[in-house]
C-alpha cells in the first residue's frame, strides 16, 4: 500500500509525506519542526512513526526543520553530497549515524520502501527527485526543475501517485512585478515548471497509456498563481489528449499551508 500526502507545498515550506507499507519518510521539511509534527498529527501520523527523512536540495524552503526532526526523533536523513555540502550549516549538528549520502541512479532502502533517486535541473548544487516503491507500485515527486526531460518523464511515468509542480502561470509571471532577472530564472532550465508545461506532461501521460494516475499539483507560487488556474489549466490539457479529470486521471492541488488530502495505491 502506498500513500502520498502534502504537509505544505510553496515558496514558503515544503514537506510531503511518502508511505510505503508501514514505512514512513518525509520528503523535505521546509517548514518548521513545530509545523510538521503538528501537520502529520493533524493526518493522524504520529511524528516518532517517521522512517527517514529525504531532500531533494538545499534550498530553505526545503530544508527549514530537517535538522530540528532528526535530531528529536533520531530521524536518518539521506541527501545528495552537493546538498548535504549546502545545507549543514543551516540544518545544523546531525548525529553522524544519521548522515547518508546518495546520489542519482542508484537505489537504496529504508525498510519496506525502495526509493529511486533521479537528478532534477533546478538550480541547485546536486538536486534530485524521488520515486518511492513498495514493490509493486510507485509513487514520484517531480517539483523544483525547469525541465522535464525523457530522463526525469521516465523516471515517473510508472507511478501511480505523484507530486508534479505547477509553479507559474506563464502570463501572470511575464507581466507581474517580479524584477526581470527573476523571471529569467524560473523560466528558464533550472528553474520551475509552468502550469501549462505541467499539463503537457499529464496529457503526455493520457498519450502513452498513464491512465489510473492521481496527481497533486505542487510548488505554487503565490505570487504567480493560483490553484484555481493551475487546476484549470492542466484539465484542459487532459482534455484535449482525450482524458478526464476524475475519471482517466485524478487532479488535486497542494495547499500552501494545510495538508492535502491523502492520495492511496
Amino acid at each position: 500500500m502506498l500513500k502520498l500526502c502534502t504537509l505544505s507545498s510553496g515558496s514558503s515550506g515544503n514537506a510531503v509525506l511518502a508511505q510505503a507499507d508501514g514505512t514512513k519518510i518525509l520528503i523535505d521539511c521546509g517548514i518548521t519542526g513545530k509545523a510538521a509534527s503538528d501537520r502529520l498529527c493533524a493526518i493522524g501520523v504520529d511524528p516518532s512513526e517517521l522512517d527517514a527523512i529525504v531532500v531533494t536540495h538545499e534550498h530553505i524552503d526545503h530544508i527549514r526543520g530537517v535538522g530540528v526532526l532528526s535530531r528529536r526523533y533520531g530521524l536518518p536523513v539521506y541527501a545528495s553530497v552537493g546538498t548535504w555540502n549546502g545545507m549543514i550549516d543551516t540544518v545544523g549538528a546531525i548525529a553522524q549515524e544519521n548522515i547518508h549520502y546518495i546520489e542519482a541512479d542508484t537505489p537504496f532502502a529504508v525498510d519496506d520502501a525502495i526509493i529511486f533517486p533521479f537528478a532534477t535541473s533546478h538550480d541547485a548544487n546536486e538536486s534530485l527527485g524521488f520515486t518511492v516503491s513498495d514493490g509493486k507500485k510507485c509513487l514520484s515527486l517531480a517539483t523544483d526543475l525547469g525541465v522535464v526531460d525523457r530522463y526525469v518523464y521516465d523516471n515517473i511515468r510508472g507511478s501511480e501517485l505523484l507530486v508534479l509542480e505547477a509553479n507559474h502561470d506563464e502570463n501572470m509571471l511575464l507581466n507581474g512585478p517580479y524584477p526581470q532577472r527573476l523571471k529569467e530564472r524560473i523560466f528558464s532550465d533550472s528553474g520551475h515548471l509552468s502550469n501549462r508545461i505541467c499539463g503537457a506532461i499529464c496529457g503526455r501521460f493520457l498519450n502513452e497509456g498513464g491512465r489510473e494516475k492521481r496527481i497533486i499539483l505542487g510548488h505554487l507560487s503565490q505570487e504567480n498563481n493560483t490553484p484555481e488556474m493551475a487546476f484549470d489549466t492542466v484539465r484542459r490539457s487532459i482534455e484535449h489528449a482525450g482524458g478526464r479529470v476524475g475519471g482517466d486521471i485524478f487532479v488535486t492541488v497542494a495547499g500552501r499551508g494545510d495538508p492535502s488530502p491523502i492520495l492511496e495505491a
